[in-house]
């Protein structure tokens, strides 16, 4: 069973930066995109960055409009441990964030239906 394990988050104000971390208990060639969800209170939860980790010539990544240029995925060492970097943090960046992953054999990388494997959740709150 593979688990996804969320550390980091936090509170922080608007301009201020905080790093998430995700990593898989265990390697599975289920895995091939891991990411980040948030879902904010009262909204649908929604992608934010996704990275495409067998990807032999050089890392793919995607990102939310509403993130990029402020917000870098990124793998770790370990294949399937992720970073999330957040840097000029806005009030609207506030949520509750979700490490996914899973195979997307078909689908987009935007659509939360393709992801298997989830995280606990982690808190980031944004204040002005």
């Amino acid at each position: 069973q593979v688990q996804l394990v969320q550390s980091g988050g936090g509170s922080v104000q608007a301009g201020g930066s905080l790093r998430l971390s995700c990593a898989a208990s265990v390697n599975t060639y289920r895995i091939r995109y891991m990411g980040w969800f948030r879902q904010a209170p009262g909204k649908e939860r929604e992608v934010v960055a996704i990275i495409y980790t067998d990807a032999t010539d050089g890392l793919t990544t995607y990102y939310a409009d509403s993130v990029k240029g402020r917000f870098t995925i990124s793998q770790g060492n370990a294949k399937y441990t992720v970073y999330l970097q957040m840097n000029s943090l806005k009030p609207e960046d506030t949520a509750m964030y979700y490490c996914a992953a899973g195979p997307l054999y078909s689908g987009y990388w935007y659509d939360e239906s393709k992801y298997d494997y989830w995280g606990q959740g982690t808190q980031v709150t944004v204040s002005s």
